[in-house]
């Protein structure tokens, strides 16, 4: 008896040791996985920074072509409606559309592709108990029809 209480007891020794390892190899691959991403977040966040610069030049460069033209004020009156043209066009391409190419109204305080939630917002569970749809003991049973054996059920 002594011998198998000796057992158990490396056993559990050997699970927990098990686990420590299993803890650490996971921890390790995580630690991997978030370095790489946060590198890869990094780089899109100065690509980002970049072509805003990039963009900015063009508006200026654009701007400067304008003006040897027309008055400075006007030049840069054109640049600024073109930039709101282009940002109003951006932001239709990423509303969502209807396959008939009409933007999808949305509700106030509505999830677009959410699922209504299981119970009420009240958080007072359902506010009635759901209704079979038939009646037990049959299909006359308990709807109030001629020949049914009790009364109307409600709807």
């Amino acid at each position: 008896m002594d011998r198998l209480e000796h057992l158990e007891h490396l056993d559990k020794h050997l699970v927990d040791e098990l686990a420590q390892v299993a803890r650490e190899t996971v921890r390790d691959e995580l630690r991997e996985q978030t370095r790489k991403q946060r590198r890869r977040a990094t780089l899109y966040a100065a690509s980002g920074a970049v072509a805003l610069y990039a963009g900015a030049a063009l508006a200026l460069a654009a701007g400067l072509l304008l003006a040897l033209a027309l008055p400075d004020w006007a030049a840069a009156l054109i640049t600024a409606a073109l930039l709101a043209a282009v940002a109003y066009a951006l932001r239709g391409a990423a509303r969502p559309h209807r396959p008939d190419g009409t933007a999808a109204p949305t509700a106030p305080g509505r999830t677009v592709g959410g699922t209504a939630p299981a119970t009420p917002p009240s958080g007072l569970g359902m506010p009635y108990p759901p209704m079979p749809p038939v009646a037990p003991g049959g299909a006359s049973a308990g709807t109030g029809a001629p020949g049914g054996t009790g009364p109307a059920a409600p709807r």
